[in-house]
């Protein structure tokens, strides 16, 4: 089962949201009061998922939680009493998983939490695709302007060059698009312009 961390304003709601929550089967709760750091509860408990449970994010807790997702991708589920379109937008864009503007779910608390856990899951995974996509589009970029300028310079083929690069990545022990910034940054230290 997950390991949940909880965060609230309000001792007496944050007593009541864990009896939900053990009734929903979570059984390592966390209890984390609002005032504290939450970045540094999350490195201290490695929570699993963040519930928070507050009347309405202020611009202080909209940042801890911007300092989670970059650092230490959780999902988030935020439980508020009232809200806007731009809070929600702004704690959407904070990294919340789910944004719900309603009392407490009872019994649809363990589903909110799974599909909030679905979400994150697949946003995770969308992000990192598009890592992989823009890294492999910038190896792509290096190891052209790498070849150009071996072409350049030492009058070869695209394929010689592009040949002559791959061994040059191989006998580093390392990937093509590194071993083509490297050779760049090389020349561009010998005085190249490229």
């Amino acid at each position: 089962m997950h390991k949940l961390m909880l965060v609230d304003q309000d001792p007496e709601r944050s007593a009541s949201l864990e009896v939900a929550l053990l009734a929903a089967g979570y059984a390592h709760i966390i209890r984390v009061g609002q005032g504290e750091n939450l970045l540094a509860a999350v490195r201290t408990h490695q929570p699993d998922i963040i519930l928070i449970d507050m009347q309405s994010p202020d611009r202080d807790t909209l940042e801890s939680l911007r300092n989670v997702s970059r650092e230490m991708p959780k999902p988030i589920v935020f439980f508020a009493e009232q809200s806007d379109i731009d809070t929600t937008r702004a704690a959407i864009s904070a990294g919340v998983s789910a944004y719900i503007v309603d009392d407490l779910p009872g019994k649809r608390l363990k589903s909110v939490l799974e599909v909030a856990i679905a979400r994150f899951q697949e946003h995770q995974k969308l992000k990192d695709e598009l890592e992989d996509y823009k890294s492999r589009l910038q190896d792509r970029k290096d190891v052209d302007k790498a070849k150009g300028i071996l072409m350049q310079h030492r009058n070869l083929t695209e394929e010689e060059a592009y040949q002559l690069l791959r061994k040059m990545a191989m006998d580093r022990n390392m990937k093509i698009g590194e071993a083509a910034r490297n050779f760049v940054a090389a020349m561009a230290l010998l005085g190249g312009k490229f």
